[in-house]
C-alpha cells in the first residue's frame, strides 16, 4: 500500500490538486541609519575578531545582516549583545559589503 492510498483512507474527503503552490517571496529591506556603524578589530584570546556595532534598527534585522555577512564571507561568527562578531580580520571586505547595501561605516582601530 503506497502513501497515496493510506492518505485516502485517513482523509476520504481530501482532493489533491496538481497545481504548485504559489509562494510569495518579498525582499526584506533593512533599516538604513544616519549614524555610521562601527567596524573594529579586536583580539580575543589571541585570535583576531571583527566587531560591527552601532546598528539602530531592530535586532531581527541585525541578525539577518549578520547571517548574510557570514555566508558571503564564508566565516564563522555570532550576534551577541547588539554586536556582530566575525572570526578573523575582515574589516575591508565587511566595510565594502555594508557600503554596497547603503550603510555608512566607520573604521576603528589599527
Amino acid at each position: 500500500m503506497d502513501l497515496q492510498e493510506q492518505l485516502k483512507k485517513l482523509f476520504p474527503e481530501y482532493q489533491p490538486s496538481n497545481e504548485p503552490e504559489a509562494v510569495e517571496t518579498q525582499e526584506h529591506t533593512l533599516f538604513i541609519q544616519k549614524e555610521p556603524m562601527i567596524c573594529k578589530y579586536e583580539r580575543r584570546k589571541g585570535k583576531a575578531t571583527t566587531l560591527i556595532e552601532g546598528y539602530e534598527g531592530s535586532d531581527d534585522d541585525f541578525k539577518l545582516l549578520a547571517k548574510e555577512l557570514k555566508t558571503k564571507l564564508s566565516v564563522g561568527g555570532t550576534f551577541k549583545d547588539g554586536a556582530i562578531i566575525i572570526q578573523g580580520d575582515y574589516r575591508d571586505k565587511i566595510m565594502n559589503l555594508l557600503k554596497e547595501k547603503g550603510f555608512k561605516v566607520k573604521r576603528v582601530g589599527g
